[in-house]
């Protein structure tokens, strides 16, 4: 029985020799605060601050937090520091190491006298706890200290900065840190010769806070200097607008994913059936409602799955618009074939009543339709600021862009679909049921859009409108890059949405549009067919 004791004795003793370890650090600063009880004048209060300070205990900052605040307060008959807190008439104390609560034992406010602080000490303070930022464990903690003083050009934190870099391993805090004392160096009194080097630094920088912060100094600047920030201010805008065109083109890549989305369904059924279906926006807004769906019944009755009622909704939203899509060909445009204008007001027909149906069971009002943590957020790519919604949607749209180009090519849906496209007498004299693969293209294509629905409640609210904002788009789309032409379609609406996000900041987005237009009938003069034309004999006629 000796030896279970004798173990159990000797973990016991480790765990509180590991336990002591832990705790040391912020121990052996508490003889440092309890010197403020004995910090007479402001000069020794000083004294203590430099004193943490060079111990580097970033549990210092709670104490040093409460002394700007005025709440560092020590009892008068042992000297004991604590935190005051005092509020409607409550009197409470905190340590001043953790922060935590602790008792009063009948102790009041009486009791308690302020340890001295003015606006000079407030400024030390605000250094020190600088220079504790920067010297914290999280790289994070340390970035953000580092933008903090390089927006506000802190001069007292230059001697923390100093030191941070020299102990700096991690080589983009090190260039953060660096970044930062060059700004510092700016508001400083130190020689024109290193405030050149430091406008060098801030001019490599280049980004939107560069520019604001040599724009400052650039009024009280002169000589040499201000010559020099006045340069560094035009280099840094030429390289802001190459960025901001980078932004643009981003953008326009979005937009042209989106539109990507909503057109190639529609580039299908056109290509191959030669029907206007003015009802393709509607198929897209099933596809959202159907995500809405989903969304909510996850939420009842799978919450712990709802990051992933994405992926579920995406064949759901298939699904239900292709099941409309074959209906609504069997039952009405499969008897107005070779009647176009027909055609037209029927399908527009059509759409009314899905709109309508849709305000009866889900109402008027928008419904939101929350992002997955995974498509939420966002990150910087140089000066290019990318959202994961919208890069999960370019990346989504390629990939529909695959799957049907596959579907088109290496499949015989996808030759049948080639064979009624190019010449569909020929294609019904060699045995194609042609009535089949219009049923099942125009099924595909209205499944396709609601893919399409599914990634746009990623981007907005979801309304009964939602379609109508889109059938323009998506025709011009089609028409642009050639009726039926896969290719076609993904130029067009890259090329649609590229132009569409660099002519809004001139035009204004109506106007943009109205300029598009017209340049679209513009080209058509020149190519009917569009950028791609399909070729085959029927098609040629």
């Amino acid at each position: 029985m000796r030896l279970p004791v004798r173990i159990c004795l000797l973990g016991l003793t480790l765990l509180a020799f590991l336990t002591l370890q832990t705790g040391s650090y912020a121990q052996d600063i508490r003889p440092i605060i309890d010197e403020f009880a004995a910090a007479k004048s402001f000069k020794k209060v000083e004294a203590v601050i430099d004193k943490l300070a060079a111990a580097g205990d970033p549990a210092a900052a709670v104490s040093l937090r409460a002394l700007s605040e005025g709440r560092l307060k020590f009892k008068k008959n042992d000297g004991s520091v604590f935190i005051t807190i005092e509020d409607a008439g409550e009197f409470a104390l905190q340590d001043p190491l953790t922060g935590n609560a602790v008792p009063t034992d009948g102790a009041t406010a009486k009791d308690f006298k302020k340890v001295k602080v003015k606006n000079s000490i407030r400024r030390k303070i605000a250094a020190v706890l600088s220079g504790m930022t920067l010297q914290a464990k999280d790289k994070s903690q340390r970035l953000a200290g580092a933008e903090t003083i390089f927006n506000t050009s802190d001069v007292s934190a230059l001697p923390a900065l100093e030191a941070a870099i020299d102990k700096e391993t991690d080589d983009d805090v090190k260039q953060a840190f660096l970044d930062a004392q060059a700004s510092a160096i700016l508001a400083s009194k130190r020689e024109v010769s290193e405030k050149l080097a430091a406008v060098a630094r801030i001019e490599a920088r280049g980004d939107r806070a560069s520019l604001a912060l040599l724009s400052k100094f650039l009024a009280s600047s002169e000589g040499e200097l201000a010559t020099r920030i006045s340069g560094a201010i035009e280099g840094i805008e030429s390289v802001q607008a190459l960025w901001a065109n980078a932004q643009n083109i981003w953008y326009g890549i979005s937009l042209g994913s989106v539109l990507l989305l909503a057109a190639i369904g529609l580039a299908i059924t056109f290509g191959v059936m030669g029907v206007i279906n003015m009802a393709h926006g509607e198929m897209v807004m099933l596809g959202a409602y159907t995500t809405f769906t989903v969304q909510q019944a996850f939420s009842l009755y799978f919450p712990a799955l709802m990051p992933f009622a994405l992926l579920f909704a995406l064949p759901a939203a298939f699904l239900v618009s292709g099941l409309v899509g074959l209906i609504m060909e069997r039952g009405l445009i499969s008897r107005l074939y070779g009647r176009p204008l027909e055609t037209l007001l029927a399908t527009w027909g059509v759409s009314l009543i899905l709109q309508q149906t849709v305000r009866t069971i889900f109402g008027a009002t928008n419904r939101e339709v929350s992002n997955p943590s995974w498509m939420s957020g966002a990150f910087e790519l140089g000066q290019i600021s990318i959202t994961w919604n919208r890069l999960w949607i370019v990346v989504f749209a390629l990939a529909v862009f695959a799957a049907l180009y596959f579907i088109i090519n290496r499949t015989s849906l996808g030759l049948d679909m080639r064979a009624v496209t190019q010449n569909r007498r020929m294609a019904g004299a060699m045995g194609i049921r042609t009535s089949w693969v219009d049923a099942m293209t125009f099924a595909l294509g209205s499944g396709i859009a609601g893919i399409a629905g599914v990634a746009l409640s990623q981007i907005g609210n979801v309304s009964p409108n939602l379609g109508q904002s889109y059938i323009i788009d998506s025709f011009l789309v089609v028409v642009f890059g050639g009726v039926g032409n896969l290719w076609g379609t993904l130029v067009g609406a890259m090329s649609l949405g590229i132009l569409n996000k660099f002519m809004e900041p001139y035009a204004g987005a109506v106007l943009g549009k109205v300029i598009i237009l017209v340049l679209i009938i513009l080209f058509i003069q020149k190519r009917p067919r569009g950028l791609f034309a399909l070729k085959g004999r029927a098609v040629e006629q």
